[in-house]
């Protein structure tokens, strides 16, 4: 198993540029210049798009804590687990990081079986959904599903594209 973590981003913004760490109004105020540029997938996010991502935030946050969690942030940076290489469609300039998962100390990092928008909004019988999992169960999550990566490369098979980590501490980051 691949254990290297990936952040993706463009060049021109640079790595660990994060939305829910600005003020509630700045941040609405950036998405709303992003949808009016209109270059990239972030350009079709909705409006309320700020909003609902800062109470699945949270909710992932609250569910993180009550698995033994120790989130020092508020709000999260996200990374992969595995390449994604879709991801670098996202960006005009795209670029990457690579960070291997135990630079991270357990208690700072949590994953989602997908992007964390679908994996808590989406409403159907898939037993990951709505979940947040540590490091030892994102393993068993992965032994019994795969990694969305090898088994949904198009999309075609649902919204899973990606397992998603949750890096809920600055100490490693920082660097970037």
């Amino acid at each position: 198993m691949n254990y290297s973590l990936y952040h993706y981003f463009d060049r021109k913004t640079g790595p660990f540029r994060n939305l829910s760490s600005l003020p509630l109004q700045k941040a609405i105020d950036i998405s709303k210049q992003i949808n009016k540029e209109g270059k990239t997938f972030a350009s079709q996010r909705s409006l309320d798009y700020i909003e609902i991502r800062r109470e699945l935030e949270m909710l992932a946050r609250e569910q993180f804590i009550a698995k033994g969690g120790k989130p020092i942030n508020s709000f999260p940076h996200y990374m992969t687990l595995g390449a994604c290489d879709w991801l670098k469609s996202w960006y005009i300039n795209p670029d990457w990081i690579v960070l291997h998962w135990d630079d991270f100390i357990e208690s700072s990092i949590s994953f989602t079986y997908g992007d964390l928008f679908p994996t808590m909004r989406v409403k159907d019988d898939k037993p990951y959904r709505g979940q947040v999992y540590t490091k030892q169960e994102i393993i068993e999550v992965i032994n019994e599903y795969g990694m969305p990566q090898d088994w949904n490369k198009q999309g075609d098979k649902g919204p899973e594209r990606y397992i998603e980590v949750q890096i809920w501490d600055d100490d490693v980051i920082k660097r970037y």
